[in-house]
């Protein structure tokens, strides 16, 4: 009978450590988020103030109560 002598190689794959990776992902989020964030946040509150604006026109003259069921606040 033969043996085998040579060495076997491990199969299973090397990990890596999960902090390094776990801190890029966050500066990376953090980098590409907060503009981002910030851009549709001025977006979406041009958008709203525009429909608030515009509703407000078409009930002109209504008391104010009445704007704010109607149209909601601008704030």
């Amino acid at each position: 009978m033969v043996k085998n002598t040579t060495s076997r190689q491990d199969i299973s794959p090397n990990r890596r450590n999960p902090l390094p990776l776990l801190i890029t992902g966050l500066l990376l989020g953090l980098i590409i988020g907060a503009p981002l964030g910030w851009f549709s946040h001025q977006l979406f509150f041009r958008y709203r103030s525009a429909q608030v604006l515009l509703c407000r026109q078409q009930h002109f003259g209504q008391p104010e109560v009445e704007l704010q069921r109607l149209c909601g606040s601008l704030y």
